[in-house]
């Protein structure tokens, strides 16, 4: 594999690890879906080269989706206090420079890996 896709891919891993540790959801079986997520995703880069710029945020989302499967909804929305708690969400969906946001309140929280907000999930 190309060093530099190899690079983004490992870059991407180590943001989302951050952000993971930043909500104290660090535990070795989230990490495995993390690292299931860089398996994947390796594959897509190596078809899509020019995609290694987006990996990142598709790598959170594939984490995103691992955890509402078997743990609840992640990472929470800090922003919003009333309503049920929702997650936040990664935008743009495809694309560099990817950012947690509340959709619901229409602001960006924080850059994928620079979470550092307290929080967990919620069932839903």
């Amino acid at each position: 594999m190309d060093p530099h896709l190899e690079q983004a891919l490992h870059a991407a891993r180590a943001l989302v690890l951050a952000d993971l540790a930043a909500r104290d959801v660090a535990q070795a079986e989230i990490v495995s879906l993390v690292e299931d997520a860089v398996t994947h995703r390796r594959w897509w880069v190596e078809q899509w080269p020019d995609g290694a710029g987006c990996v990142a945020g598709l790598i959170a989302q594939d984490v995103q989706d691992a955890l509402l499967d078997r743990y609840g909804r992640w990472p929470l929305c800090p922003v919003c206090d009333a309503g049920d708690p929702h997650a936040l969400d990664v935008e743009p969906e495809l694309g560099p420079d990817p950012h947690w946001v509340c959709a619901k309140a229409g602001v960006v929280v924080a850059a994928v890996g620079a979470l550092g907000l307290t929080g967990g999930f919620a069932t839903s």
